[in-house]
């Protein structure tokens, strides 16, 4: 039987463990009776859930205890307008958000967020065709700003931040704010440098319908009038993330992941992971006459390759072939084109290996 190894850019593949413990608790967990997706959100069996799900996070990122832990509806790009509902208050109206402009989502970011404020765009790398991050010497930074808004990680253009821009350096006294979507959990970063850190968890955390947010106390109350309550983030950390329903079998199934990554070592031990799959990866993109990759070396995502086949006749055969080897969803983005690989952590090397085995093929057979 061929293994089937999928590189969806989310909803992602999610670790083995995780869905064979999930399907095993499916119609019962923990002898209570109920499946999760049928119990009360107030009820003590889901508060448990919830508790851990938190607690767990809280350790993984070492998360300091000034910040709260947000468990949130509306994917990341809701987040994008939630963002500025709750931030632009903290300066007078109408009030600014720097921006610093790196590819797709970074582009949706700016188009919310000009609906709450004003947008400076502080550094963009629109004119390299979005495949470098802009130096932190070149950011033109506004004197009072509300944030400064990066994406740490694009998905879909596949650069990211290997670097953690500092308050009162880079930033004035502005927060960072930091969309993390595709990148959390995949390395270690320093929560005290963020002012407010989200994401969807369809790409390394769990299914989609959750949304985590991450925020410093000081940044909460300053919503608003406009913002919906669900989503003013002080009244969601007032009530613990059930001021409304959340959802609830996607923050189950994250649990389960925090844990599988408890197992695993941590952060720190799936990053080297996650390094080695990128470098392998990489490596055979940069040997290679029949393949290409556009991103400056240095700013390479370790999450979402993407690549080219030079001789782009062969994209519907080689997209075709690879779907014969269990190789799935490796078709970029319909606004970038040619392939993306996603090596999210539940993504083991042996499938990156298998991925390069089959394009090493595939090249010597279409040369």
């Amino acid at each position: 039987m061929t293994t089937i190894y999928n590189f969806s850019a989310g909803p992602a593949v999610l670790p083995k463990e995780v869905l064979q413990q999930a399907a095993a608790e499916m119609l019962d967990w923990h002898g209570s009776g109920m499946s999760v997706m049928e119990m009360s959100h107030r009820g003590p069996e889901f508060m448990s859930i919830m508790a851990a799900a938190q607690s767990d996070l809280r350790e993984l990122l070492a998360v300091p205890a000034n910040y709260k832990i947000l468990f949130l509806q509306g994917g990341g790009l809701a987040e994008n307008a939630i963002v500025p509902m709750n931030l632009m208050g903290r300066k007078p109206q109408p009030a600014t958000a720097d921006f610093i402009h790196t590819g797709s989502w970074t582009a949706k970011s700016i188009k919310e967020a000009r609906k709450y404020g004003n947008v400076n765009i502080a550094a963009s790398a629109e004119a390299s065709g979005f495949n470098v991050v802009p130096v932190r010497a070149s950011w033109n930074l506004s004197k009072d700003a509300a944030y400064v808004h990066i994406c740490s990680n694009e998905t879909i253009d596949g650069v990211e931040y290997h670097f953690t821009p500092e308050v009162g350096d880079d930033t004035g006294e502005a927060p960072i704010v930091a969309d993390m979507s595709s990148q959390i959990l995949s390395r270690v970063i320093d929560v005290s440098k963020y002012g407010v850190i989200f994401g969807g968890a369809q790409k390394n955390i769990g299914p989609a319908g959750l949304t985590i947010v991450i925020v410093r106390d000081d940044l909460l109350g300053h919503a608003l009038p406009c913002c919906p309550s669900a989503f003013d983030w002080k009244i969601v950390a007032d009530n613990d993330s059930m001021y409304n329903t959340p959802p609830t079998y996607a923050i189950y199934i994250a649990g389960l992941v925090f844990q599988w990554l408890k197992r695993q070592g941590g952060v720190a031990a799936i990053e080297q992971k996650n390094i080695a799959k990128a470098k392998l990866l990489y490596d055979f993109l940069d040997a290679s006459d029949f393949y290409l990759n556009r991103i400056e070396k240095d700013c390479r995502s370790r999450m979402n390759v993407p690549f080219f086949l030079r001789d782009e006749t062969h994209n519907a055969a080689f997209l075709a072939a690879a779907k014969e080897r269990g190789l799935l969803q490796i078709k970029g983005h319909k606004s970038v084109g040619g392939m993306r690989a996603s090596i999210y952590n539940a993504m083991p090397i042996e499938g990156v290996q298998a991925l390069v085995n089959f394009m090493q093929e595939f090249a010597s057979s279409h040369a």
